[in-house]
């Protein structure tokens, strides 16, 4: 049996997000409750990923599907992103587990799908293009938390990482199912509706994000 945490979860939650609101700094909260900074930042992408359930105390084993695993695995062995970012990507709890997952690959080892506890990982559904219209404005307004939008709307954490990537990239047409109305059916005024609401989103988000720097330069000065 593990060792059990000091901090609850609703401890550790009120930790991280006086760091993400940029109330404190990192290495400032973490000598003040006595931790590691690298164990408050685990904590923090821990919720970034997984929401409040990244956080758990004692937390489960939580469900990793076999096609999950090798899909983080390929996208890291890419180069797609850094071992964190790919924890972030796929609600990996640690980046210990990734690295096991990848030594088994490159070992030629097969990846199996693992745990049985917990809260286990949405499956998809099926969606209207409103419907992830509304799911990629709610994951963008809250800085692209994909764990909590997906257990907000009842779809698989994969399904919000794509859709927002891609409207990111290719705007509100790369929503559309392909198995309904075709892209060319599409009017401009369902264009404009679908972008207007999620530049809404985004110039949300930017105006958060220039108050969370305002706070910081706010706290700099003051230790000056």
């Amino acid at each position: 049996m593990g060792r059990k945490s000091k901090f609850s979860t609703d401890e550790k939650l009120k930790y991280v997000l006086k760091c993400i609101e940029g109330k404190d700094s990192v290495r400032h909260t973490a000598t003040l409750i006595g931790i590691d900074r690298t164990t408050l930042i685990q904590w923090i992408r821990n919720y970034q990923s997984l929401g409040i359930g990244g956080l758990n105390t004692t937390p489960k084993n939580s469900h990793c599907s076999r096609e999950l695993k090798e899909a983080a695995v390929k996208d890291y062995l890419a180069g797609v992103g850094s071992q964190s970012d790919i924890c972030l990507k796929y609600g990996i709890r640690s980046k210990s587990r990734l690295q096991e997952w990848v030594l088994k690959y490159n070992c030629h080892k097969e990846l199996k799908a693992s745990g049985t506890g917990g809260t286990p990982i949405m499956t998809g559904r099926k969606t209207t293009y409103d419907e992830r219209i509304e799911i990629v404005k709610y994951c963008i307004e809250h800085r692209n938390n994909y764990a909590e939008t997906a257990q907000k709307y009842q779809v698989s954490y994969q399904e919000v990482y794509t859709w927002t990537t891609k409207y990111e990239n290719k705007g509100v047409e790369a929503l559309l199912d392909g198995r309904g109305k075709r892209k060319n059916e599409m009017s401009e005024l369902e264009k404009l509706k679908a972008q207007n609401k999620l530049l809404e989103a985004q110039n949300s988000r930017q105006q958060m994000e220039i108050e969370f720097l305002k706070k910081l330069d706010e706290i700099e000065r003051r230790r000056f």
